[in-house]
């Protein structure tokens, strides 16, 4: 199968075009230009007939996009918009990446797809405004909702944390009031790879199973590491930040379920996977911050 990848430079769509192997990929990068300029989608899918576009290109700056809202809204919803309207135009079906702050985090269970959507940041909302924009232009779609994504080279919060970690005194906060499912880019590429060859149109949820909040996840993630960091928990209310965070970013795998697909790993063997295959890099910041003080 030919399947265009849309932000293929990002974290999770380098991982992406890693792991498909066995199907012929186009990148779309920077280098090929504006994917948000009116027409241009359309013109590289007409150059390179895919039969799927995957969109992991989007606005990833949550806080950023409070006072930046045009550029939310350009990289969320309207490039969504524009690579639809483009996917559509060569018969292709498209595949877009969304995201759990499409919710208002206030329900006492995970979310389910047939939940109502109701973001509470600019972020949130760019991103719930591309999902329709997606549900408009291209009938031939699938909506993947992750959350809490890490891979490899960051950026993510487990990147932050190790950094963190590594050039401050200890101890380490980490907030303990927000409940989600920390999920791998391996992960979501590896369900991606299922989803090829049984693909579903329609909006599912896809993260790792399991719950945690940042806290238990940097806690974790230390413990496997082998680092002696003392981690305390704290509130979000003790780190105030320009958008406001979801206190529950759990969401509720029920379209995969329901389409028959193997359960997601659970986040505890998804991260030890990730710690094993990337030690060596994830180690880093300490060593550079010893080199530093010697």
């Amino acid at each position: 199968m030919k399947i265009a990848v849309a932000g293929a430079a990002g974290m999770l769509g380098r991982t992406l075009c890693a792991a498909l192997t066995d199907h012929t990929v186009v990148q779309w990068t920077r280098s090929d230009g504006d994917l948000a300029e009116p027409g241009r989608p359309k013109a590289l899918c007409r150059r390179d007939r895919p039969e799927v576009v995957v969109n992991c290109a989007a606005y990833t700056r949550v806080d950023d996009a409070e006072s930046n809202v045009d550029a939310a809204y350009r990289g969320n919803a309207w490039l969504a918009g524009q690579l639809a309207h483009g996917a559509h135009a060569v018969g292709a079906h498209l595949l877009h990446i969304s995201t759990d702050y499409v919710f208002d985090g206030t329900l006492d269970r995970p979310h389910r797809e047939t939940d109502a959507p109701n973001p509470q940041t600019e972020y949130g909302r760019s991103k719930w405004a591309g999902e329709e924009a997606v549900r408009h232009h291209c009938p031939s779609h699938t909506i993947f909702r992750i959350a809490w994504l890490y891979g490899r080279g960051g950026p993510s919060l487990l990147h932050t944390a190790l950094r963190l970690a590594a050039t401050r005194p200890p101890p380490l906060r980490m907030v303990d009031d927000q409940w989600g499912n920390p999920t791998s880019c391996d992960a979501v590429a590896a369900l991606i790879r299922r989803w090829l060859d049984r693909p579903f149109a329609g909006t599912a949820h896809a993260t790792c199973e399991g719950e945690t909040t940042w806290f238990g996840f940097a806690r974790r993630a230390f413990e496997l590491l082998e680092l002696d960091v003392p981690v305390e928990p704290t509130t979000t209310d003790a780190f105030p930040r320009p958008a406001a965070r979801p206190k529950n970013s759990r969401l509720d795998n029920r379209v995969l379920r329901m389409a028959g697909f193997e359960p997601m790993p659970s986040w505890e063997s998804a991260l030890a996977a990730f710690v094993r295959d990337e030690k060596e890099e994830l180690l880093r910041p300490f060593s550079s911050s010893r080199t530093k003080r010697e």
